[in-house]
């Protein structure tokens, strides 16, 4: 989770400071659109980290249950083949 605020954080830096230097604005002002980037950027990527990993953890307890729903149960969903 670290690890997408960092990755977000630079990201956001990177993206808000280049486009206002682009712009032709001042460093400061280029400095706070770029912090105020990152911290976005970063909230973005941790929303988007909790939500990935809630998936991932569903999806695990979903295939686990599964398994178990199989071994438990006998197979009575086998087709019946008839004889010509």
């Amino acid at each position: 989770m670290k690890l997408l605020l960092l990755v977000g954080g630079l990201a956001g830096l990177a993206v808000g400071m280049g486009s206002s230097l682009c712009q032709g604005n001042a460093w400061p002002a280029c400095f706070c659109r770029g912090c105020l980037a990152a911290y976005l950027t970063a909230l973005l990527l941790r929303w988007w980290g909790r939500a990935w990993r809630k998936s991932l953890e569903q999806s695990l307890e979903e295939r686990e249950n599964a398994n178990n729903s199989n071994s438990i149960l006998p197979a009575t969903n086998t087709p019946k083949v008839s004889k010509p």
